[in-house]
């Protein structure tokens, strides 16, 4: 009865256009109402106390550190660099400036931990490129959506941060670590249709005109973007400093190239930078503080554990438990964001993955490419609500296009589920 309650409410509640922190915190409270209605104010003050805990985390405090960074980098001119560098590398041609704008998505993702700062910044550079070039606008929106769903694997990821506070087994080194081999994989994967259907389509012929970017002179313009994430990622892996740290690195270290190497930006500029980040930061925040209430009465009801008995029961296996697991997770991310899917769901599936033995690191990785292939799913799709914005076209039109990169992407987050060793390799190595 009260788990009935506490989804059912909070179902309703989504119905209604209720912002999801509101949604979630009121379904925590009603059920723990309803289970302690003869307790003293009715026991909602763990509630409180949980909602604090929740968020003072040292791990959490590189959140809104990799939000500034992904804010900071959208207006360095990076990604302009980026672009040019690769395709001097490339060559021009039919499918080349996809390719492009996936891979400088990937490099960008080593730097910044949002995907929508991802998106931003590739968009803001690609789409009118790819449509000089005579890429159809829901094409190219299409591939820069997708594109930017690799950057919550890559490392630095706030997803990570967020799975790791929540999973305490799961260190962020080991996590970071972990998406990496994932990330390059699903990266590649998307590649392959982008290129494909550029060719079958004859996409991108005015490609074979224009002029290909210089090597040496691209590279010079592109070596600090290409530079970040060495400095970033090899900082945290020589121990000079801890993930938070890193995230505070970062961000000095896009103040200095956009202001004072690119100078693409001013003191001027700082503020509204700022600001922009602090508002995303508090909206996460404030979703992980009453998800906690959420995930609190979840926990006192002990919902999860005759939800594992009945599986168990109805003679289901790890494996396919595991693929139930992964659907639900695909449905949901069509209509929740990454962070309100782990808040929501983690205190359901973590004692499921202990009782199925699946590893803390591995289930991490999966469940967030999981999440990954949501953000350019419609009919949600934060990731391609933004590229469609900077095409001005609307999400309907990419359909055609974007449901052969979520294939893809689905069938690389099937190889790590399939092949472990694609997620595990890389922090047994580093003795993560």
């Amino acid at each position: 009865m009260a788990g009935l309650v506490l989804f059912g409410l909070f179902i309703l509640c989504m119905a209604l256009g209720v912002p999801v922190a509101v949604a979630l915190a009121t379904a925590g409270l009603a059920t723990l109402m309803l289970t302690h209605g003869g307790q003293p104010w009715f026991g909602l003050l763990p509630a409180a106390q949980n909602a604090v805990a929740s968020i003072s985390s040292y791990p959490l405090m590189a959140l809104p550190m990799f939000v500034l960074v992904g804010a900071i980098f959208d207006r360095s001119g990076i990604a302009r660099r980026l672009v040019d560098f690769a395709i001097a590398c490339v060559g021009r041609g039919p499918g080349m400036l996809p390719l492009v704008a996936i891979a400088v998505a990937m490099v960008l993702g080593g730097i910044s931990g949002s995907a929508v700062a991802n998106a931003a910044a590739v968009g803001g550079v690609m789409i009118a490129a790819m449509s000089r070039a005579g890429y159809p606008p829901p094409f190219s929106a299409s591939i820069v959506g997708a594109a930017a769903a690799t950057d919550i694997l890559i490392p630095p990821s706030i997803a990570f941060v967020v799975y790791s506070v929540s999973v305490p087994n799961a260190s962020v080194p080991a996590l970071f670590a972990a998406g990496m081999i994932p990330g390059l994989l699903a990266g590649l994967a998307l590649i392959i249709p982008a290129v494909v259907i550029s060719r079958i389509k004859g996409f991108g012929l005015e490609e074979n005109s224009m002029p290909r970017p210089p090597f040496w002179p691209s590279l010079r313009e592109a070596i600090w973007g290409l530079v970040a994430p060495v400095v970033i990622l090899g900082g945290m892996r020589m121990g000079w400093f801890t993930p938070t740290e890193a995230a505070v690195v970062a961000v000095f270290y896009g103040l200095f190239v956009g202001m004072f190497i690119h100078r693409t930006m001013t003191f001027r500029q700082l503020p509204e930078i700022f600001r922009q980040a602090a508002l995303s930061s508090a909206v996460i925040m404030t979703v992980m503080s009453l998800a906690s209430i959420f995930a609190l009465s979840v926990n006192t009801i002990g919902l999860a554990d005759p939800l594992i008995e009945g599986i168990k029961n109805f003679g289901l296996s790890s494996f396919e438990t595991l693929c139930l697991v992964m659907l639900l997770l695909l449905l949901v991310g069509m209509i929740l964001d990454g962070v309100s899917i782990f808040l929501v769901f983690l205190p359901l599936l973590v004692p499921m993955m202990k009782a199925f033995g699946w590893d803390p690191v591995w289930f991490g990785v999966l469940l967030t490419m999981a999440i990954a292939i949501g953000g350019f799913t419609p009919p949600m799709a934060v990731n391609l609500l933004v590229a469609c914005r900077m095409a001005g076209i609307s999400m309907e039109s990419t359909i055609p296009w974007v449901g052969w990169l979520v294939l893809a992407f689905a069938v690389a987050t099937f190889s790590v589920m399939v092949v472990p060793e694609l997620a595990l390799w890389l922090p047994r190595i580093l003795k993560y």
